[in-house]
């Protein structure tokens, strides 16, 4: 038996596509070479996307509008597709690239589609590690492989996938690529009270990712460079016997275009967590005369003398997105109380004129008696002088007012240009991440967000923007 056959069906895909971009482009070509037991058979078609290819696709593929106008649209062709595909190891060069399409256009559809794929890169890199480069182009010169018919279209591309297959069971053992084949593919042994479908569809992209136990409670969030590479690190025989192995039951994950998708998902699949937490607080702290869990911030507010004692304000009754004179953020006013105490004693602030000391007015506050107060509180240090001070320590931990008039769309793209995500972000909120022009403007159309404000959010977003890294788009104020 030709061991190229073996040991599983496989049928070797590629598209041409109308772009790069899942959310915004079609496929307008496929091409499939299906391989089991009995043989090679090869399937091609034409698919209209309902939208104009632009002049550079025509260029790259010589597909152009007149030869899709006749062509059936993806939905006619679903249910013959899904028949060529299902029950067999799906084979592509860069399979993300194909198999992100191919959801993609069967989720409009409403039919969840899955498989287990093969990445010719990935498995070129594995069974030839000497090399660097590892494209199509560069393999087909590597390995001596003749075109037949035009590059870049669908089936000339996925017979070129099989004369490789074909060309690395000529010169490497079967055993060989078997084992490359399952340490890419392969499915690790996972905990049993785990569905072993949980990790098919984990998607080789950026992201943020969640275990769940009993109940849906909430183990583990993590953001990740490559969701499937690090959820699956997880599952490692050392790791079988640990606690959150043997307490996990569902897997959740977001993907994202790139690290501030990432930050903002884990944001959202640690709220669950942060949740749980801020009801037992408030349980805990029922009775004892303090709201728990309550943001808040330091604001300061002139004092007679003319220096400055700081003054504890919250959320709910000051927008925190905009105020030009708030510092630092804290949970609780234990958490703020605490934080201006370590501030204090790092820059030899006066606890009285702070507020923190308990004291009488007069003579010297106990950070003096401790050596940590300049004297203040007993006129060894003007006024004016330790307001100056103040305004030093407190300076690093300023909040940012929003500085636009209105939301922001932030821009981020994967490496491979296949997805964007749209962040819209209005005063330090998020409101939203989406895929299209469209999606934007319905959101847009809702209004101002009614999000409270968010701490993490807040820290995320801003850093990035100071970064310069992301796209900015500054969109126009809300009419109200």
């Amino acid at each position: 038996m030709n061991p190229a056959l073996a040991p599983e069906p496989l049928v070797f895909v590629d598209l041409e596509t109308s772009g790069a971009n899942f959310a915004n482009d079609r496929i307008i070509e496929i091409g499939l070479l299906e391989v089991d037991g009995r043989g090679a058979r090869e399937w091609s078609v034409l698919v209209n996307p309902e939208t104009p290819v632009s002049p550079f696709i025509t260029g790259l593929t010589g597909i152009d509008d007149a030869m899709l106008s006749s062509a059936p649209p993806f939905r006619q062709l679903a249910p013959s597709l899904l028949e060529k595909l299902r029950g067999k190891l799906l084979v592509a060069h860069n399979a993300r690239f194909d198999y992100g399409f191919l959801k993609c256009e069967f989720k409009r559809l409403g039919i969840d589609f899955r498989s287990p794929t093969l990445c010719t890169v990935k498995l070129s890199r594995k069974l030839f590690p000497q090399h660097h480069r590892h494209n199509l182009d560069t393999l087909v010169a590597r390995h001596g492989l003749s075109v037949a018919g035009s590059r870049h279209r669908a089936l000339a591309d996925a017979r070129l996938l099989w004369d490789l297959w074909q060309c690395w069971h000529g010169q490497l053992a079967a055993e060989t690529i078997q084992q490359a084949v399952a340490n890419i593919v392969g499915r690790p042994e996972l905990p049993e009270q785990l569905d072993a479908t949980a990790i098919d569809d984990l998607p080789e992209a950026a992201g943020a990712y969640a275990f769940y136990g009993e109940g849906g409670r909430l183990l583990l969030v993590r953001r990740a460079t490559n969701i499937r590479r690090q959820v699956l690190a997880h599952f490692t025989a050392a790791k079988r016997e640990t606690p959150l192995l043997r307490d996990i039951r569902r897997i959740d994950w977001r993907e994202a275009a790139g690290e501030l998708g990432a930050r903002l998902h884990e944001l959202e699949l640690a709220r669950s967590r942060a949740g749980a937490e801020h009801d037992a607080a408030g349980d805990a702290g029922a009775g004892s005369g303090e709201v728990a869990n309550q943001l808040c911030s330091w604001r300061l507010r002139p004092a007679i003398n003319g220096d400055s004692c700081p003054q504890l304000v919250f959320a709910d009754d000051t927008d925190f997105a905009v105020a030009d004179d708030l510092f630092g953020i804290y949970s609780s006013r234990r958490d703020a109380l605490r934080n201006l105490r370590k501030l204090a004693d790092a820059h030899r602030l006066c606890y009285k004129q702070l507020g923190l000391d308990e004291g009488g007015r007069n003579g010297a506050c106990a950070a003096y008696k401790q050596k940590s107060c300049r004297g203040v509180c007993i006129g060894k240090e003007t006024a004016a002088l330790h307001a100056a001070r103040v305004m030093t320590a407190l300076a690093r931990i300023k909040l940012k007012p929003w500085p636009y008039k209105g939301p922001l769309a932030l821009l981020e793209r994967d490496e491979f240009g296949m997805r964007e995500d749209i962040h819209l972000v209005d005063r330090w909120r998020l409101m939203a991440t989406v895929h299209n022009e469209e999606a934007l403007q319905a959101c847009l159309d809702d209004g101002p967000s009614g999000k409270r404000f968010d701490p993490d959010a807040y820290r995320v977003i801003s850093r990035f923007l100071q970064a310069g890294k992301i796209g900015i788009r500054p969109l126009p104020p809300f009419s109200l």
